[in-house]
Formats: C-alpha cells, structure tokens, sequence
C-alpha cells in the first residue's frame, strides 16, 4: 500500500500576513491598528470582526468602520496624525531648499486654518510625484472652508488607513516578531506614507 503525504499548500504574502493578523491578540491588534489610523473605534471595530477571509473583505470593513466615524472620533484621528510632512522625503531623496520652506509655510498655513496636521494618501503616486502632489493639494486645500475640508481630510485619511492595513500585513508575512505598531517605513514598491504619533521630520533642504 503506497501512502501520500499531503502537505499544506504555501501560503501567498498576503494570506500569510492576513493569517497573523487573525490570530493574534485582540489587544495587539488594536494597538497595531492605532499606527494605521489613531481612534480607538476604528481600531476596536476592526479588530472585533476578525477573521478576515481576504485582504479584501478586511479593507472593506476598515472603509466602513472610517466612514462611520463621529466628529470627535475623526478629530482624535487628525490629532494622532503629526507626521505629514513625511509625505514629502518618501522619495528618500534631498528636497531643495525653497521646496522646504515652501512646505514649513504650506503645513503651517494649513494647522493654523483648520486646526490639525496636514493629511495626504500617495498611493498610487510615484515617488518623483510626492512632493509636486504634497505642495500642489496644500495650496488647493488650503480654499476649502472649515466643512469642506473636514470631509477631504476624511477620505485622505480612510485611504492612508487603506495603506498601512497592507504594509502592516506585509511586515506580517514577512516574518516581522509581533504586532507591535507601524512605523511609517513601507515595503519596497509601495508608498511611504506618515504614520500617527512620531515626531515632525522635516526633509533635509539640499
């Protein structure tokens, strides 16, 4: 009698990370979940309806639990957010000087309008992109009334959450010890993008 061993089929990246994400702690994956996006209801909700079939299913659930934020939810999100100017070093390259400046005086400008950081998603922007798109929404947001901003700001921050879900789950698969938070550095490929909580890090004038 011939017997066949059966082995478990490989597990692509993102079933791998999304398996991690499943099994882990409750308590650790709300925290992790922080440094994607800073309310405690968005993390809570999430992280209670685990588990996630697909990378799909747990980005939709993330969209929904942002549109669900209430004013003061959305408001202790933008307050986490204090890292934006980050948006503008992603391409790991020097910034001239006067695109520095112009950027010190955007961001400035735009807290002293409306009250919180600067939020912007790059996905789908290339790096050489960044700091045209940074300067160019600045500028742009800067017209909206209070309101109208609020819902802008929204939305950049639902899809920066979008993001991180999927670098967070990236570090995950690849082999990264515990869910210990996201600190901004995305995979190779992908959009760095800021993360909530760290220190202003200006780019380097060249």
């Amino acid at each position: 009698m011939s017997h066949v061993a059966y082995e478990e089929p490989l597990l692509s990246r993102e079933e791998s990370g999304l398996r991690r994400f499943n099994g882990a702690p409750a308590a650790t994956v709300h925290e992790a979940l922080l440094a994607c996006c800073g309310s405690d209801r968005w993390a809570a909700r999430i992280t209670a309806h685990r588990p996630y079939p697909d990378l799909a299913a747990l980005l939709a659930a993330a969209d929904e639990a942002a549109y669900d934020l209430s004013p003061a939810d959305l408001g202790r999100a933008l307050a986490a957010e204090s890292a934006a100017d980050r948006c503008a070093h992603a391409s790991r390259t020097d910034v001239p000087q006067a695109a520095a400046t112009a950027l010190r005086a955007g961001f400035a400008a735009y807290e002293a309008s409306f009250g919180h950081t600067f939020v912007i998603s790059l996905d789908g922007r290339a790096p050489d992109e960044y700091l045209g798109q940074v300067l160019a929404d600045i500028r742009t947001r800067l017209g909206n009334d209070p309101e109208e901003e609020r819902a802008v700001a929204a939305d950049e921050l639902r899809r920066l959450g979008r993001t991180r879900l999927g670098a967070l789950l990236t570090r995950l698969a690849d082999g990264s010890d515990g869910l210990d938070g996201f600190d901004g550095d995305a995979p190779v490929g992908s959009p760095v993008v800021p993360a909530p909580g760290g220190a202003p890090e200006m780019p380097r004038p060249r």
